[in-house]
């Protein structure tokens, strides 16, 4: 049912543009400070949707010269896409994307509209495969939705149960999230400015076309990243998790024999729909696909964004490296164990998976 009410979105979508795509197509947002969501939802429509392909964009809050875009995104207080209007600031605005409880900002209105769409034509698949709709939840989830709650003001952790709790910054981030490197594209307050209004309209436009390329980049990146790497590595990881026996009888060791693929992901969701109550606790793959290769024992995180491990190396092991961690661990071929714990190396498949089975002991 959820991908029959998407496709249809995108279906009607195509509709709409369809009538329209016989005059100049042209696409408003507000011009002044500009944010991370509309510099976005202008770089999906322009780079993956072919009718806007040539698009002319007009940032201006004139209501006037609105009514005559043919789309319009984060400004005019209308959210209708029959009519392609996509803003996300008025009172009564309460959308979310299918499934998630962030309200959308004009990047998630356009990404709901015009995702599938975009992830299908990448993948050369119709947009109602159960693929597409894999793939564009995940998007939503990993990218779209950060900015969304940016836009929105809306916090990662709630800040009621963060004093409460007495959590405190350990250290500064520098602030650098999507929206913020967005956000740095704007003028300073202090830079000069054109005294013609025009020139400084320019000016601004232009900085708002760098921005829009800039997190259309990472966009486009996150897309590649999940229709070419992370796709396909979801049949690898499902092989490895239902061989894991093989190696541990409770399963407790994951064995990649080629390479190493994005797993952290794949696995956790396969954990939640195994009733095996057994979890692996280290991973182990080639540093790379060739026979000579030096092998990795990483520890699998006790979240996919954790620092924290199910289960660290051995703390006698942490920090030491070669001959001297050969003779602590009393296993050949050893390479390093890093200080922290989570990840060692050995010069063989079998000496790592020494490692491995000696560190479930300990």
């Amino acid at each position: 049912m959820f991908r029959t009410l998407l496709s249809k979105m995108t279906e009607n979508a195509a509709k709409r543009l369809k009538m329209s795509a016989d005059g100049a197509i042209t696409i408003g947002t507000h011009n002044g400070h500009f944010h991370a969501d509309e510099a976005l939802a202008v770089h999906m429509l322009r780079t993956h949707i072919p009718t806007y392909a040539s698009a002319r964009l007009v940032r201006t809050r004139d209501p006037d010269r609105l009514a005559e875009c043919h789309t319009v995104v984060d400004v005019g207080g209308e959210y209708d896409a029959s009519r392609n209007r996509y803003d996300h600031h008025q009172r009564s605005f309460s959308t979310t994307f299918p499934g998630r409880p962030t309200k959308l900002s004009s990047a998630g209105l356009v990404y709901m509209h015009f995702g599938q769409e975009i992830i299908a034509r990448r993948l050369a698949v119709p947009t109602d495969s159960e693929t597409v709709s894999l793939i564009y939840t995940k998007i939503y989830e990993s990218f779209i939705e950060a900015l969304d709650a940016h836009d929105n003001g809306i916090d990662v952790y709630d800040p009621a149960g963060i004093a409460a709790a007495g959590l405190t910054k350990r250290f500064a981030n520098g602030g650098f999230t999507l929206g913020a490197m967005v956000g740095r594209l704007n003028p300073n307050w202090n830079d000069p400015v054109p005294e013609d209004a025009a020139a400084a309209q320019e000016l601004e436009d232009a900085r708002f076309e760098a921005a829009s390329r800039r997190i259309g980049e990472e966009f486009d990146r996150d897309l590649d990243y999940y229709t070419k790497s992370w796709l396909p590595a979801r049949e690898i990881v499902a092989a490895a998790f239902a061989a894991r026996g093989e190696y541990d009888a409770e399963g407790r060791i994951l064995v990649f024999k080629g390479q190493s693929v994005p797993w952290k992901d794949h696995l956790y969701t396969l954990e939640s729909q195994d009733t095996d109550v057994r979890k692996p606790l280290y991973v182990l793959y080639p540093e790379k696909p060739t026979p000579d290769a030096k092998w990795r024992v990483q520890c699998v995180p006790e979240s996919k964004d954790s620092f924290q491990s199910r289960k660290p190396l051995p703390e006698t092991w942490r920090g030491f490296r070669d001959d001297k961690l050969d003779e602590i661990s009393g296993i050949e071929g050893c390479v390093f164990v890093h200080a922290a714990g989570f990840i060692g190396g050995n010069k063989s498949f079998a000496g790592a998976l020494a490692m491995a089975k000696k560190a479930l002991e300990l």
